[in-house]
């Protein structure tokens, strides 16, 4: 049986593309090989910020480093956790940290969403200057208002006190751009739907902007408690007992203490991780969804 055309193409198009694909493959090596350095880069830290936690002071100070513990040695977390006065201050430090980054989290998420939705999609006299002023803002670095800002917190009575820590940060400029330029790609014929449905302005925010907005939602909370959790200057600034500091403060403090050693400083480092680690996977398929979705709306 003589062969068809279509076979004819086939077994012609074949060694071209046997050539461009020897061709392709020192380029996919090097990317692998570019890739997989990076990652070593990224992840070397955290392997051993791992594994010292479960070493004694002399194999985390060994040379070569003992990248594998010879037993996990649990007394640095309980050192971590207690503390070196015994006073299991570290505690109330992650309860510090939760309680201000969720609620300043939950702020930001709601207040950018709320700002952004009405710069994208209701036309208003100086609707642009109002995007610039707040952009704008963006481009002032914060030890430039620090001082400003704790002069009116210290004036207004909220020093030493979780308002202190909440209310400067309720909202970001960042996270209002994000919303908005997630949003004024948001369809307007859903709105204007709701809208002849009778729903009121309140209601398609709550019903139809926020359920369709959350990979975008997803990325700004996962950025903003995780720059709160790591936030040190501020708490630094504003707070002064031991019962209101955060995380942050809490490990600047048990790491320069005396009888602080190394393993008990890398446990206080992972406990410190875990809620960002928690929270990175609980809210990864919107992450990873809303990078997609934007990158696909700027291509």
């Amino acid at each position: 049986m003589s062969p068809t055309s279509s076979e004819r193409r086939r077994d012609a198009a074949a060694p071209r593309v046997l050539g461009q694909t020897a061709r392709a493959l020192p380029a996919r090596i090097l990317i692998w090989a570019v890739l997989g350095v990076m990652a070593v880069y990224v992840l070397a830290p955290l392997v051993f910020m791992l594994t010292a936690s479960f070493m004694p002071a002399r194999d985390v100070m060994s040379m070569p480093y003992p990248w594998i513990p010879r037993s996990l040695y649990w007394q640095n977390f309980w050192q971590a956790i207690r503390g070196n006065d015994g006073k299991f201050m570290y505690a109330r430090s992650i309860l510090n940290s939760l309680v201000v980054a969720t609620a300043i989290t939950a702020s930001t998420a709601l207040l950018a969403t709320l700002t952004g939705y009405g710069l994208a999609k209701f036309p208003f006299r100086g609707r642009r200057v109002v995007l610039l002023l707040i952009i704008g803002t963006m481009m002032v670095p914060f030890q430039a208002i620090m001082i400003p800002l704790y002069m009116v917190v210290t004036k207004m009575g909220m020093q030493n006190s979780y308002a202190g820590l909440i209310v400067p940060f309720l909202i970001n400029a960042f996270g209002v751009f994000l919303m908005r330029q997630y949003l004024l790609t948001f369809p307007d014929e859903l709105i204007d739907a709701a809208r002849i449905d009778g729903a009121g302005e309140l209601q398609i925010f709550w019903r139809v902007i926020i359920p369709n907005s959350w990979p975008a939602i997803a990325t700004l909370s996962i950025l903003t408690f995780r720059s709160q959790w790591d936030n040190l200057i501020w708490p630094l600034l504003v707070v002064q007992s031991e019962e209101m500091k955060t995380i942050p403060l809490y490990i600047t403090r048990f790491a320069s203490e005396k009888y602080t050693d190394e393993g008990a400083m890398m446990a206080a480092a992972v406990i410190a991780s875990l809620p960002m680690v928690i929270l990175f996977f609980a809210l990864a398929k919107y992450f990873v969804g809303g990078a997609k979705l934007f990158a696909a709306r700027k291509g």
